[in-house]
């Protein structure tokens, strides 16, 4: 799933490409991408993209005098630059293209999704706001305000995990599974740790590393092209999708946790007294 450095680094390629560019065409492909009808999608058309936006996950073209095109990619999701779209119709099926938008001077991009779990959402809209996942948003975690006091009093009186308390969109704008993973490695901290125990000093601790984890993965990205945004995530991870290989810092075999829908990594000498985590649902510490 992209999180917040690769959607960064997609809203700093697209300002750079579609920025001062007119939409003359959006074709949905998968209906099912469309999450709104009132302003229809054609309502972009014809208008010139005068910012592009990023809230948590979220991609929001802002248009000339009209409404804001917002996608979320999902966990399978992607979108797909081209210098030149192939001339014709894109024809409805069972492939991954959902959406394609034309660009004025032959260029655009496709938004596609993999897989079975189509969870891809389009929506048009005159606020951003009105988009629910970006209302119930927490405050993004690389915002000039957002300091280590600012996530004491965010994690003050909350009775969860950490890791689930990182991927709460509604606590913390646009950490996931992968990041939250290379988060709690850098803070050398259990994913399991309840959240209630933090000592100031280990919030101080889970703050440099979500602050540096993010910014480093962020200028990692930048620059780099919308098609290799993916392969570039991979590289930069330590723990996170590395499973069986050695922890890059201790030398230990990275772990995981499998649940029904995901799984987690981590290091147990760094992150759990050198103590595995059992690897089932309702995951503990084995005595």
């Amino acid at each position: 799933m992209p999180e917040l450095p690769e959607v960064e680094a997609l809203k700093d390629f697209l300002t750079e490409n579609l920025v001062g560019h007119e939409i003359v065409r959006v074709l949905p492909v998968a209906i099912s991408v469309l999450k709104t009808y009132d302003p229809p999608l054609t309502a972009v058309e014809g208008r010139e993209v005068v910012a592009v936006h990023r809230h948590g996950k979220f991609l929001d073209l802002e248009t000339a005098g009209g409404p804001h095109f917002v996608t979320h990619l999902a966990r399978a999701g992607w979108l797909h630059w081209k210098d030149q779209l192939p001339s014709g119709m894109p024809r409805p099926g069972k492939g991954p293209l959902a959406l394609r938008a034309a660009l004025e001077t032959g260029a655009g991009f496709d938004l596609t999704e993999a897989g079975t779990q189509k969870r891809l959402a389009v929506y048009v809209v005159a606020d951003p706001q009105e988009v629910p996942g970006i209302a119930r948003l927490g405050p993004d975690p690389l915002a000039d305000d957002f300091d280590e006091a600012r996530l004491a009093a965010l994690l003050k009186g909350e009775r969860r995990q950490i890791k689930g308390a990182l991927r709460d969109q509604g606590l913390i704008a646009g950490v996931g599974n992968a990041y939250s993973d290379e988060i709690l490695h850098a803070a050398r901290m259990s994913p399991f740790k309840p959240t209630s125990t933090l000592t100031a000093q280990e919030t101080g601790r889970l703050y440099e590393a979500l602050h540096g984890t993010l910014t480093e993965a962020v200028e990692r990205s930048r620059g780099v092209a919308a098609g290799r945004l993916k392969a570039e995530k991979k590289s930069g991870l330590r723990v996170h999708g590395r499973t069986g290989e050695p922890c890059p810092v201790c030398g230990d075999t990275i772990r995981e946790v499998s649940f029904s829908d995901s799984s987690l990594q981590y290091c147990p000498t760094c992150q759990t007294g050198g103590k595995p985590l059992a690897d089932r649902r309702l995951s503990r510490l084995l005595k």
